[in-house]
This record gives C-alpha cells, structure tokens and sequence, in this order.
C-alpha cells in the first residue's frame, strides 16, 4: 500500500504519522514545497521579533527523524504540479533539478494548506514587501526588519496584531493599517478598543478604517512609504501583507474535486474528498460549524492536526470522525491577551438564534492578593433556554484558559445555568471564591426568558 501526502506541516504531517501507527507496512512519502517540514508556523511572528533564536526551533521533527523514527519519507524542496486521478498519481518538481516524475499512489492525502492575500496594488511586486507563512517566509522577514527603522503592517487579523507587537519590541517605528473601522470584529467593541489601546500604549500607530493604495518606491525601487487611499503616507522601508489567507485548492480543483461554499475542498466527516481514494486536512478544506451546522472556514493549527490525524486514520482503513469546529482562538497583544470560542453576539443574531450576551468584569484573584488581573467576560446564549453560544474574553493570562472551560460547555450544550453550577478551584492566589465564569453564569442565567 503506498500513501502519498501533499504538505509537510500541521494537518499533512499528522495524517502520515497517523496512518503509519496504525499500518507499519504502509510506504508514506510526503512532498512538501518549502525547505522544513513539521514546524510551527504560529510560531514565526515571535521567530522574527526574536523571542525564538534560530528557525530550526520551530521544527519538531527533521526530515532524518522522520524517516529513522517514524518509518516517514519527507522530501523537502518538491512541489507537486498535477494530480491525474484515473493513474492515481502525482506529477513531482524537484526543485533543485528541475526533475520532473510521478508517483503513484493508492492513497492520497491533500494537506496543501493556505496562502497569504498580497493585495493588487501597485508597488507590491518587489524588494521590501513580505508575507509571513513560511518559515523562508519569517528568515527573509526577520532579516529585512533588522535593516529597517520604519514598517507598515497591512491587516489588522491575529497575524497582523502579532507582528505588530514584535516588530515594535524590537525597537521598529511600527504603522498598522486595517481596512474595517476596527479591529477584532469578533470580539466586542470594548475588547477591539483594549487592543487598539494597548497597541497605542506601546507605540504601534493603529489606522483603522484605512485602505492602502500604493506602496512608494524610489528611483532605486526601495519602498518608502505607504499611500492610503485618504492620501496620506505612511513611512516605511518595509511592507508586511497581512491582510489574510485563502485555502490553496488549486491542485483539488484542477484534478475535478469539489469545492465547497467557503473554497475549501469539499470533504465529509471522515476528511474524504469526492474521491474516494484521496482525504484532506488542514487549511485547505471547507468544515463544518458546531453551533450553525453551516460550512465555515477556520484556518487554525488545532484543527489541522486533528483532522489530519482522522484523515490519516481513515487512508489506513479507519472509521475515524472529525465533528467539526467552534473557531476557539486566542491572541497575546503586549500585555493583554484575547481570546474567543464559539459565535460572537452578532454571528449568533445573523445565523437566526434569538441571543442576549452579558459582559462582566472580574479579577482573576482574590481582590485582596497581590498581583492579580481582570478578565473581562462575555457570554453569548440562547434566550429562550439559556445554551450557550458563544463566549469572549480579554484581560489577564488566565483569559485563555477561561474560554478553553467556556469552549468545552458550548460542545457539550451546557446552558448558563449549568455553567453557574460548576465546581471551580478557588484559592486566593489562583482565582477568586467566585470565578469570573461563575459571576458571568449568574448574570447571565437572569436574562433567560425561561
């Protein structure tokens, strides 16, 4: 039986990893485009401002360690050109060579992950201008940013607000430019006005509401500045888009498999595409939310490796199921942190529940200890009973762990009553007697028409 997978990250790596537990004479090769595989690409923004030395700390498996430890051929530098469907196999570049060569398959993995949106406007095309999605991506970006004094960020996504804070910490004049009016959409107002002032506090020059035009160059085609499209410029000797990602579904749709709704390929709860022989995991594939039970897009690492791990299970013969997603994500802007599951009060009102949202705020200890943090809370439910939607946090360190709880509840269908009588830890360092969830639940739990 041999397996071939297309990507070498998150969701491809642990199809193949999955796949060969479960099948130990299964022959697995996994091409990927890039120079690394297994390596963790939320890591990169932290990679260039320098929180983490080398690149190669990203990476948790060499390709050599795949294949003694693991029983995996990992082939770097080779980007797969065509998919021919009726020969099951794949059309191979190696990119060093200029070798072109199939390999057959009997089974076919597509982990071909997302691409940065470079937007078309001119200037964009040349030196000064990055995106950040590789890690080619971040060695080119973190070398560029020690040659410069100014940069603008373009987006104002989790990507953008991290970049943004690294690049100032290391000691970059820093512009961030979003086109919406404000940051964080699926965050309440309040919290996008916390992040908008923490960027502020640390010196990063927030423009919302602001689209960019034109990327100004000099008569030697170095970037200087940014134009917006109000007419105002921006200095900058470095340009980072991060203005967002689409799945890369080329590969898919050129050999007939279906797309989904959102552009991702189409695959059912087991990852299996309208092919029966090939899955796909990852940031390429359309899935489904648990709340709506509608198709959604969330490209997050969390659910590229559990979907790959079910993608990998099923080409190896197993009955494995992915449920689908809540998009739980979370952020660290300077010294506040900001995180979300489920749907914010204006996604459940679009989506036709009838919801009420409670905002509290609570510190994450005792008042009378030292040290502490406030967790700013917000609870998404349904009017009529009570279940929870959806829930919003920023604040403290212990915000994230929060949501995590809240995330587990909205799985489970818990109602905010349900929520109010949870047994949660309390000692004066750790949380207070009465948990911000707690205090959240009851006010909450009010609002109930029931």
């Amino acid at each position: 039986m041999q397996m071939v997978v297309i990507g070498g990250t998150a969701a491809g790596l642990s199809a193949a990893a999955k796949a060969r537990r479960l099948d130990r004479k299964m022959e697995i090769d996994v091409f990927e485009a890039t120079s690394y595989v297994s390596y963790g690409s939320c890591g990169l923004p932290y990679f260039v401002g320098g929180c983490i030395a080398q690149p190669e700390e990203l990476v948790s498996l060499t390709v050599e360690e795949l294949r003694e430890k693991r029983g995996i051929a990992a082939h770097t530098r080779h980007r797969v050109l065509a998919i021919d469907r009726d020969g099951k196999a794949v059309k191979v570049l190696a990119l060093d060579s200029g070798r072109e060569s199939w390999q057959r398959y009997d089974r076919l993995g597509l982990a071909t992950g997302a691409s940065p949106v470079m937007l078309p406007i001119p200037g964009a095309d040349g030196p000064g201008v990055c995106t950040l999605r590789t890690v080619e991506d971040g060695i080119r970006l973190k070398q560029l940013a020690g040659k410069a004094k100014h940069v603008v960020v373009i987006g104002g996504g989790f990507i953008g607000l991290e970049l943004s804070e690294q690049l100032a910490l290391r000691g970059l004049e820093v512009a961030l430019v979003e086109a919406q009016p404000r940051l964080l959409p699926a965050f309440p107002e309040k919290y996008a006005g916390m992040a908008a002032g923490e960027l502020a506090r640390h010196g990063v020059a927030l423009h919302t509401g602001a689209k960019a035009a034109a990327i100004l160059r000099d008569e030697k085609n170095q970037v200087i500045g940014l134009r917006l499209a109000d007419g105002r410029q921006l200095p900058a000797e470095l340009v980072v888009m991060a203005a967002g990602v689409r799945p890369n579904t080329l590969l898919a749709r050129d050999c007939g498999l279906a797309l989904g709704s959102t552009g991702g390929i189409l695959v059912d709860e087991r990852q299996q595409t309208t092919d029966p022989a090939i899955w796909a995991c990852g940031d390429c594939v359309e899935m489904r939310h648990l709340l709506t039970q509608k198709p959604c897009w969330f490209p997050l690492g969390t659910t590229a490796n559990k979907q790959g791990r079910v993608a990998g299970e099923n080409a190896a013969g197993g009955q494995a199921r992915f449920p689908g997603v809540l998009g739980s994500q979370v952020t660290k802007v300077f010294d506040l942190y900001l995180a979300a599951t489920g749907l914010s009060l204006e996604q459940a009102l679009s989506q036709g529940f009838e919801a009420q949202a409670v905002s509290i705020t609570k510190s994450d200890r005792a008042s009378y200890y030292p040290g502490g943090g406030e967790n700013h809370l917000t609870l998404v439910f349904r009017r009529k009973d009570g279940r929870l939607l959806g829930a919003q946090g920023a604040g403290s360190a212990t915000v994230p762990g929060r949501i995590d709880l809240l995330a587990a509840a909205i799985t489970w269908g818990a109602s905010v009553s349900q929520l109010g009588e949870l047994d949660l830890v309390y000692s004066p360092p750790v949380a207070p007697v009465y948990d911000p969830i707690l205090i959240a639940a009851s006010q909450a739990a009010k609002q109930v028409s029931g």
